[in-house]
């Protein structure tokens, strides 16, 4: 046997050489990072929620323990009295009506511009991308007196269009690279079957663009349900507070009374939409945020 062919046979059974420490350090300390920044973020979180069943005593003098009996009064109190029930109620209102109208809005445009060529489509789109740098407290005060010529201050109608406003642009962002990576030839196959404009967005972009709705939906959720400043400068009608004003409100006559359970029930149950659409819907953000981006 020749000498190559004996380095050759050497190579191949030689056992593989362990991995070196530094690359092993590598690999473990992103997961670290992660790790330690999960239990930051998800530490207040269970704490809040174990604060919520507990008593005012409690929660002054053992805040770290694991109350011994839930106090679900906590959160009947905070829902009846404390009002929590009507801001709530409300924030489902406004963000479900703004949510509704921004989809519709968002996914029409952002579909007119990914799939159709006409002039100044390259500045409206840069627009609506601009719009999404504006810091909105710079325009709360033209945007006050807006809604007060209108005669909207204070109302559903009013918030709800504000909202919508200000969750389009990032929508027609997110949703105008989806659109175009959709394939053109469903959509031609469909004009030959005689389908109108608005049957083929409706009936076919819309349906295959279902991974990318649902992730820049869940967004716009997330930031709406926690909108506060737009409504602390639009919704002055204390019987039309939504969740963050009554929050804020809860959290001034609660500390009066020093009702502390009471807080953080109100606290937990406006926390709880969140996360349940967040852990019932990741699964689609990722897939939705991927499939915009691998297409």
């Amino acid at each position: 046997m020749s000498l190559a062919s004996l380095e050759r046979t050497a190579a191949v059974t030689a056992p593989p050489r362990p991995a070196r420490p530094r690359a092993r350090a590598g690999a473990v300390l992103p997961h670290i990072a992660m790790l330690c920044w999960g239990v930051v973020t998800a530490l207040p979180l269970l704490w809040a929620v174990m604060s919520s069943f507990k008593t005012d005593n409690d929660i002054l003098n053992d805040p770290w323990s694991v109350p011994s009996r839930p106090h679900f009064e906590n959160w009947s109190r905070a829902w009846n009295q404390a009002d929590i029930g009507r801001y709530f109620l409300n924030s489902v209102i406004v963000v479900g009506g703004a949510l509704l109208l921004t989809m519709l809005l968002g996914a029409l445009v952002a579909y007119a511009l990914a799939r159709y060529e006409f002039r100044g489509n390259r500045l409206v789109y840069y627009t609506f991308v601009a719009a999404m740098f504006f810091p909105v407290f710079l325009a709360l005060v033209p945007l006050f007196f807006v809604v007060q010529q209108l005669h909207l201050l204070g109302t559903y109608q009013g918030l709800i269009l504000v909202y919508a406003a200000y969750a389009v642009p990032f929508t027609v962002f997110f949703l105008h690279a989806f659109f175009r990576t959709l394939p053109g030839e469903v959509a031609e196959a469909a004009f030959m079957d005689g389908c109108s404009h608005a049957g083929v967005f409706f009936r076919v972009m819309l349906p295959m663009a279902r991974p990318g709705l649902v992730a820049v939906g869940i967004f716009n959720f997330l930031g709406l349900w926690n909108q506060y400043l737009l409504p602390l400068v639009l919704n002055p009608d204390p019987d039309r507070y939504v969740l963050a004003q009554g929050l804020a409100s809860l959290s001034v006559s609660q500390g009066y009374r020093s009702d502390w359970s009471g807080l953080f029930a109100g606290l937990t149950i406006a926390m709880l939409p969140v996360l349940i659409a967040y852990v019932a819907f990741q699964r689609h953000i990722r897939a939705g945020m991927t499939a915009g981006a691998v297409k």
